[in-house]
């Protein structure tokens, strides 16, 4: 199959179908969500996907890698950079391409296409992006930080957080149980650091909520490298929480304050 120059090939099926998971949890809190892609020249290495989104109410930017089948762009074309819609991506990944089916009718043909538009996906239209769309990470210069808890206190400090947020909003009165009341609860729980860390609870919620705080697979698939566990990097003003299946990256400015805001 003749990949266009606004295709993704991916390595495998599976990284199609994580990175469809990753789309539709972005969804799930946004319908609208728009997500920044970066593919080859120094951006991803050729042969990886970067995308970039906000899960809305988290105030993060969460960062999902995809291993290309081959490097990006095919020929002498430009690296890929652009915003597009999250949902017009995931709906490529999840549907065959109408390119991949031969006009032939050959059985044996169709059922390769169809095995290979499973691990494909047209790039969208791009959009307008959203002002954290200009505001990224940095590439390089990330070195790891100490102090980041274990799995088993990540998980206790959020359930505590969580507990916490239940029983205070009960305790609200009927009358007083507003959207403001209870985002000002939110905020002063979420904002609290993890540990002696400086990282927000809010970026430790956010990595559980986009499925990237799962244990780490035993076994990884042929080509890819081992998976690691969750470690804290500080590059310049960010902090970037990185797991195996995805990072979750903030941005320190102001008095003090983590955002994904220009300073």
């Amino acid at each position: 199959m003749t990949l266009s120059v606004r295709t993704l090939e991916f390595a495998d099926a599976r990284e199609a179908a994580d990175l469809g998971a990753f789309l539709a949890r972005l969804i799930h809190y946004d319908r609208a969500a728009a997500v920044r892609l970066q593919a080859g020249g120094g951006g991803a290495g050729g042969g990886a996907l970067a995308v970039f989104g906000r899960p809305a109410s988290f105030e993060v930017l969460a960062i999902r890698t995809a291993r290309l089948g081959a490097p990006y762009p095919p020929r002498a074309a430009a690296p890929l950079d652009v915003t597009v819609s999250a949902g017009e991506l995931l709906d490529s990944i999840d549907a065959p391409s109408a390119a991949a089916v031969p006009a032939s009718g050959d059985p044996a043909s169709s059922a390769s296409s169809v095995e290979d538009s499973a691990r494909t996906a047209v790039v969208p239209t791009a959009v307008t992006g959203p002002p954290w769309a200009g505001v990224l990470p940095p590439r390089g210069g990330w070195r790891q930080v100490p102090g980041l808890p274990g799995a088993e206190a990540i998980g206790r400090a959020l359930a505590g957080a969580v507990a916490e947020f239940r029983a205070r909003d009960e305790q609200l009165a009927p009358g007083d149980r507003t959207r403001a009341a209870r985002d000002r609860i939110g905020r002063e729980i979420w904002s609290r650091t993890l540990g002696d860390t400086h990282l927000p609870l809010r970026a430790v919620h956010a990595a559980q909520s986009l499925g990237f705080l799962r244990p780490v697979r035993a076994l990884v698939p042929a080509g890819a490298a081992p998976e690691e566990p969750p470690a804290l990097l500080e590059s310049g003003s960010w902090l970037r929480l990185r797991t195996a299946y995805g990072s979750i990256a903030v941005r320190r400015a102001g008095l003090g304050g983590l955002t994904v805001t220009p300073a």
